[in-house]
């Protein structure tokens, strides 16, 4: 009897020790400190704090299944949302995500509109989607929270769908991101607008720059989430080879903008009722249709019809499926962004009220910065053009609380700020500073890192 409840319990460790390496239960951004969520009133650079707790709040997990409980609020200021009125809600949301994603070898499964998948702070993943659609029997967008209905109803596939990344472009916030009634969600690549190689959206220049993380192209990316097939979603750059070797390389979507000027086939031949001309109104790209996949045979570096491929990770070094959030040379968003237009395994995830299966409840270890390839805290530190405000950029991926401080040359504490996990970026105001130089430290559990920077008055 005493051996076979050893073996029970060798194997019920042996269980939970596999478990709780597993990136699906291990990722996460927890909150363990209280983090509130904060948001942007138009007009207003002073962010005002909800009394919504931010990022990830537990993690339980099964045999086969996480359990993410989490209000869809990130820890970096969200809004204002130009043109929208809405904020950023509480989702009070329980995500199942699998913790042994499969292939699906059948027919795929084709994006939706809402969540196709969760960002490791708990905010929700859209697809290219915003719900609008040209209708051909009346030669008009319809759709949309404030459109004339769709045929067959609001959400329902029509022959051109509207592009959510062009065409709501104004309506995003400095993160790249919006609410669909309440519910915050990125689109795409959630990295902050102005920390592009080419910024296309004015939104950062009034309202703090932040976003979930900082592109660095000298590493791979980290792991940002997971699609609702449980399949990992990474940052822009990774292994030029899939299993692993190579140089730190762009992945890049094979989707391109067909060459058209008017919308009568879509890019397989298929004969479907007329979309608009292509114009300043309706540029190429502004509908999902306008692109085209080209396969790029033998070129790694390329993705394939789901945005994605498999490869060796730092979190999975036995290799996997990944998605990417892909991007351009300059960091622009490319299509179809992160997953789709359909997704490589089989979807199980979803949206739950409570669980119903015994689960243990997963807690954290303090990870400190993820910037894989260099396992020591980096941070930026310069002025802003007007020289108001000093910046201190993290690379990377945050995952905990640092202290920023500013000292004088005598050593006196002038200021102090907490970067938060799960945020990018702090600033200093210099307005009440005299000018000369200051030190700026930066410390964690990954190290400290000190700068000087000069205030020019």
């Amino acid at each position: 009897m005493k051996k076979k409840l050893f073996l029970i319990i060798l194997l019920m460790s042996s269980f939970f020790a596999k478990a709780q390496t597993n990136p699906a239960i291990t990722s996460w951004i927890q909150n363990t400190t209280g983090i509130m969520g904060r948001h942007y009133v138009s007009g207003n650079s002073t962010p005002i704090q909800d009394a919504t707790l931010a990022n990830v709040q537990t993690v339980q997990y099964s045999t086969n299944w996480a359990y993410v409980s989490a209000t869809g609020i990130p820890a970096y200021v969200t809004g204002p949302f130009m043109g929208n009125p809405s904020i950023a809600t509480n989702q009070n949301a329980i995500f199942k995500m699998p913790l042994n994603p499969v292939q699906n070898t059948g027919t795929p499964t084709a994006t939706t509109g809402g969540n196709i998948g969760i960002f490791i702070n708990g905010v929700a993943l859209f697809d290219y989607r915003d719900g609008v659609s040209w209708n051909t029997t009346t030669n008009a967008l319809c759709g949309g929270p404030a459109g004339s209905p769709c045929p067959g109803g609001m959400g329902t596939a029509q022959a051109w769908n509207r592009d959510a990344i062009l065409a709501e472009r104004g309506g995003f916030d400095c993160a790249k991101a919006h609410p669909a009634m309440g519910n915050y969600h990125h689109h795409q690549n959630p990295s902050a607008f102005n920390l592009d190689l080419n910024v296309i959206s004015t939104i950062c220049n009034l309202y703090n720059a932040d976003g979930l993380y900082a592109i660095d192209s000298t590493v791979h990316s980290p792991l940002l989430g997971f699609a609702y097939d449980g399949f990992p979603i990474y940052g822009a750059y990774a292994f030029s080879n899939s299993n692993g070797s190579g140089g730190i390389v762009r992945m890049k979507s094979s989707y391109q903008l067909r060459n058209i000027t008017a919308r009568t086939v879509w890019a397989d031949g298929t004969d479907v009722a007329d979309g608009p001309v292509v114009s300043a109104t309706y540029p190429i790209g502004y509908f999902r249709e306008d692109y085209e996949f080209i396969s790029h045979p033998g070129q790694e570096d390329y993705l394939d019809v789901h945005n994605g491929r498999f490869c060796v990770t730092p979190e999975y070094p036995n290799g996997i499926y990944c998605y990417f959030t892909t991007v351009d040379a300059r960091w622009n968003s490319t299509y179809p962004y992160v997953v789709g237009p359909t997704f490589y395994g089989t979807v199980v995830a979803a949206k739950v009220t409570s669980i119903t299966e015994t689960v243990t409840t997963y807690t954290p270890t303090s990870t400190g910065i993820s910037t894989v390839g260099n396992d020591v805290l980096q941070a930026n530190v310069f002025s802003s053009h007007s020289n108001e405000l000093i910046v201190v950029q993290i690379n990377g991926l945050n995952k905990e609380n640092l202290n920023v401080e500013m000292y004088d040359l005598t050593g006196k504490l002038v200021s102090k700020n907490v970067l938060y996990s799960g945020t990018t970026i702090s600033y200093f105001d210099t307005q009440t500073l005299y000018g000369g130089v200051y030190i700026v430290k930066v410390s964690g559990l990954k190290g400290i890192v000190t700068k000087r920077i000069v205030v020019s008055k």
